[in-house]
């Protein structure tokens, strides 16, 4: 029994999922193929991915390949209530909806998981959290499953070195057609699609301070110095502050970057990145706005305590006033603010990402029951066929090594 917010928004939905569904190529040929061969016949299979179109079509893609589905959110602000009403109109178990509260959404959670899954497709891990902690009966028929984010992996990786993880999971996140091009290319359009879309401010000649040179935040600072703004790094990792400083940004502390920047973005997976003592520097009007997965990375909890009143001055941006006359702006409640106040990661990108995710799935499905638990990488074999299916969708020549070359390679001079 799905759980939605409104029903009547199945049309607009469903043109949302035909409309990114047009630009996966690489999606829809695993859909012509799955369609036949059906390799989740007989199998349960529970999402908790981003719930807006394109993970509309990566669970339509598994129903197609057999799957019985049951599908949630894995941020309260990311669900799209019209996408939902689609595929709940289309026959599939739906639990979410946008502003969910906490225990709604930890209810929608448990209800995704009571279908008592084969397979599990988690972003952040919060299905895996509550398999382990809450309802390990839910996972009585559970084969494994594949991790979405950095943050996810994360958290698997100490949920595994600590022999508290028992059942195998992918680390899709880690695969090179998923963190080579949505992390950075996908996390670096988006940002800063959702950010000048809220705000409609210019971002060229700005000043932008971006927390952390990871995948992810090293694509932002790239997008925002190509939009002609000023960016700074901020980095804990000497290699990383390096890399960002060589390729022409300029670093520093967060405390020495707090009262230089107009817009900071957060990218880290880490919390309190940004605390009181930044945001008694800001500026006036500065903008906050958070790219990791989880809320935490600036504390809303010090900035509230310095706050006389918090009023809403534009949709997704809250207004923190404090004493002394200055505004600093919170998008999205500090949630990913790409897809809480955006459309997330162009579909082009997520054709690779959520590929990786549905051959991991199959994986899980056939190897599952022969591997212990652990984490495991996407194998080299999967992530190579995704990567040759866009490039052949995209037009794009591939030369191939000749036998003298691949000799010469494995060194048989």
């Amino acid at each position: 029994m799905s759980a939605i917010r409104d029903a009547s928004l199945a049309k607009l939905g469903r043109q949302r999922i035909e409309w990114v569904r047009e630009f996966m190529p690489v999606m829809r040929a695993l859909e012509e193929r799955f369609s036949i061969e059906k390799p989740f016949s007989g199998l349960r299979v529970s999402v908790s991915v981003h719930l807006e179109a394109k993970t509309a079509y990566l669970a339509l893609l598994l129903r197609a390949a057999g799957a019985d589905v049951a599908v949630t959110g894995s941020n309260p602000l990311s669900t799209k209530d019209d996408v939902c009403a689609a595929l709940h109109e289309m026959g599939m178990e739906v639990n979410a909806w946008f502003d969910a509260t906490q225990e709604e959404y930890h209810e929608h959670i448990r209800k995704t998981l009571e279908f008592r899954p084969h397979v599990i497709i988690d972003d952040g891990g919060d299905f895996v959290s509550m398999l382990c902690s809450e309802h390990p009966e839910y996972a009585e028929n559970l084969i494994g499953g594949c991790e979405e984010t950095t943050t996810g992996i994360r958290r698997l990786h100490a949920r595994a070195a600590a022999g508290k993880l028992p059942f195998p999971m992918m680390a899709v996140n880690d695969a090179n057609c998923k963190h080579l091009f949505d992390n950075r290319h996908g996390t670096g359009q988006s940002v800063w699609d959702a950010v000048m879309y809220a705000t409609n401010i210019m971002l060229s000649g700005k000043t932008v301070v971006v927390a952390g040179y990871g995948f992810c935040s090293s694509g932002i600072a790239m997008r925002a110095r190509g939009l002609g703004a000023n960016v700074i790094v901020t980095e804990v990792n000497p290699y990383r502050a390096l890399e960002a400083a060589m390729e022409g940004y300029r670093v520093m502390k967060m405390d020495d970057a707090a009262p230089l920047g107009d817009i900071f973005i957060t990218a880290t997976g880490c919390r309190d990145v940004i605390a009181r003592r930044h945001f008694e520097k800001m500026k006036h009007n500065a903008i906050l706005a958070n790219a990791g997965h989880f809320d935490v990375e600036f504390s809303k909890k010090d900035l509230r305590a310095m706050t006389v009143r918090v009023e809403q001055r534009k949709p997704f941006i809250d207004g923190y006033c404090l004493p002394d006359g200055r505004v600093l702006n919170v998008m999205a409640d500090g949630r990913l603010v790409n897809i809480a106040a955006g459309n997330g990661h162009p579909a082009d990108i997520m054709d690779l990402s959520f590929a990786i995710q549905a051959l991991g799935a199959k994986y899980i499905a056939e190897n599952g029951k022969s591997l212990g638990p652990g984490l495991y990488d996407i194998p080299d074999e999967i992530d190579r066929e995704v990567a040759v299916l866009k490039i052949g969708a995209m037009g794009i020549g591939l030369d191939a090594l000749t036998p003298e070359q691949e000799n010469y390679m494995k060194g048989e001079y």
